[in-house]
């Protein structure tokens, strides 16, 4: 009997069962320096980003970008397979469960009959020669099937989860433009004379915050998941929408009955917001940017001025202060975020010409409309 392979087989189950119990099944991130899968997630996404940074923007970065969420994932659970069927040979090697009256099964045998146990197979060309390897041969076969019970229950959770939090996403496109921007989505309402309609939108961005917060808490993978528009990110939405809500706290001079209920909202969507884009860059071990690149210069204060005045909207003169110290709430958190997985930050006013994407399909160029 080898008691350190036993040993050791049995610290890498249970260290594997550990782990994808604290992936898969808590409702909570858990926060520990010695974890599988945040090891795997640090050095998958580094040698990945490595690979990105080499190309040229483009739809090859993009696609290459889209595939690391999902292909991560399959990878995960691969690794968890592989670990749970190697620990569990090491066991069966180390408890010579596997021997002969004289000869003892190599470790190749053990692997092997670990595999087919795990997968439940039951090829049964080799088999336990005793009561030990009987009970570690059924226990394996329903670890194997447990396993393979959770992680098909788990994709739909992960997918269910994108489908909701795209949703929102896409519905912007409409109101903020195919490159949103804070600017755009105030001008828009105010053409429009449906300021009371923007109380509406962050009332569902508020909870659409709440709702990603819970997912991220729990899945934080989903942060790695981009959108199916080239054009569009969940970090890029949440950023015009923590703008927007800046602009309003801080530019709007409170002249209109709609304002006072319009801050109120702006307030709570806001809180929401930055508690999102906080909580994940600590998920992600990523710090704020203590000096962000500056997104709000003086002339994007006149242009989106200018922009509203002409949709009958006046900004207050002072606002720039206001919302200096918005902007100082999230703007470091979410620089680190759109860094690390490469996403470009929204503008704050309109881009000029911009076109939506419900004006372009794949057989028509962008003037078609």
């Amino acid at each position: 009997m080898d008691v350190a392979a036993a040993v050791l087989g049995i610290l890498i189950v249970l260290g594997v069962l550990w782990d994808t119990f604290e992936t898969i099944v808590v409702p909570k991130t858990v926060s520990r320096q010695l974890r599988l899968t945040a090891f795997f997630y640090k050095a998958a996404w580094h040698g990945w980003a490595l690979v990105v940074k080499k190309m040229r923007d483009g739809p090859r970065r993009v696609a290459i970008l889209g595939a690391f969420g999902p292909l991560s994932l399959l990878l995960l659970m691969a690794s968890w397979a592989i670990l749970l069927v190697l620990g569990f040979g090491f066991i069966h090697f180390g408890a010579g469960t596997l021997d002969g009256t004289q000869n003892q099964a190599d470790f190749g045998t053990a692997f092997y009959f670990s595999g087919t146990t795990f997968f439940t197979l039951g090829l049964g060309d080799v088999a336990p020669v005793h009561g030990l390897g009987r009970f570690l041969a059924v226990m394996e076969a329903g670890s194997g099937f447990g396993f393979l019970a959770v992680i098909i229950s788990y994709l739909p959770v992960l997918y269910q989860a994108f489908s909701r939090r795209e949703n929102l996403i896409v519905l912007l496109d409409s109101k903020a433009g195919s490159d949103p921007s804070a600017g755009e989505l105030l001008r828009r309402h105010a053409n429009a004379k449906a300021m009371d309609e923007l109380v509406g939108l962050l009332r569902d961005w508020e909870v659409w915050s709440a709702q990603q917060l819970e997912t991220f808490l729990s899945y934080p993978i989903m942060a790695y998941y981009r959108s199916q528009h080239d054009d569009q990110s969940w970090l890029c939405a949440l950023t015009t929408i923590l703008d927007t809500c800046s602009i309003i706290e801080g530019g709007f001079e409170g002249k209109f009955p709609w304002e006072k209920r319009l801050r109120f909202q702006a307030q709570a969507t806001f809180e929401m917001a930055r508690h999102v884009v906080v909580d994940l860059a600590y998920l992600l071990n990523l710090p704020p940017t203590p000096q962000p690149k500056m997104r709000f210069s003086a002339s994007d204060w006149t242009q989106l001025e200018n922009v509203l005045s002409a949709s009958g909207i006046q900004l207050d003169k002072a606002g720039t202060n206001k919302i200096e110290d918005r902007r100082s709430l999230y703007e470091p958190y979410v620089v680190s975020l759109a860094r690390t997985l490469f996403f470009v930050l929204p503008s704050w006013i309109p881009v000029p010409g911009a076109v939506d994407n419900w004006q372009t399909t794949a057989w028509d160029i962008r003037e078609h409309f």
